[in-house]
């Protein structure tokens, strides 16, 4: 990070020095170590502590991993409302509101994208259900191989005790056939 007069400088923007010059935005990238420190720039380490989003909240504050049933302030569950027409109001269901934790989330990613390896020999498979055709060889074991992925990967996410360790997982798919 380059600080002038212990102001941060964004690199890619223009910047004027307490003289009054100003610098074009792409200076930072075309100047020698040289030509920031006769200018008073210096560099220093970035401390800035980064996480990723989509398992947490902020630095330190994970997500729920789990899925949780919903309740109400007093305690009483929160139950999935429907219109009822006849009284045209909402009304409870007998199900209850659930908040998919990070485990189901990455799991119904694993579904999606097994579908979306599996999708391109489809009408294959259909075309051998509607006409009695025979399935080739290789198409079998690929989707063999796409559903065994799948399956393996579901398991390693159930297993997964800690959000840290739900984010360092790497799932891992088969190469992708020809339709």
């Amino acid at each position: 990070m380059f600080m002038l007069n212990n102001v941060p400088l964004n690199i890619g923007n223009a910047f004027q020095t307490a003289d009054g010059t100003q610098y074009p935005a792409n200076w930072l990238q075309l100047s020698t170590e040289e030509d920031r420190i006769a200018v008073g720039i210096s560099e220093v380490p970035d401390n800035s502590v980064y996480y990723d989003d989509r398992f947490y909240w902020g630095v330190g504050i994970p997500k729920e991993l789990n899925d949780r049933l919903e309740v109400k302030e007093d305690g009483s569950p929160l139950w999935v409302q429907i219109y009822d027409a006849e009284t045209e109001s909402m009304v409870d269901t007998d199900v209850q509101v659930v908040h998919k934790g990070l485990k189901s989330q990455v799991i119904a990613q694993i579904k999606q994208t097994a579908g979306s390896l599996l999708a391109p020999t489809d009408w294959k498979v259909i075309r051998a259900a509607e006409t009695g055709a025979t399935l080739d060889a290789e198409t079998l074991t690929a989707r063999a191989a796409i559903r065994e992925a799948s399956n393996t990967n579901e398991a390693a996410v159930a297993a997964c005790t800690t959000v840290d360790e739900l984010a360092a997982l790497q799932m891992a798919w088969p190469e992708a056939g020809n339709g």
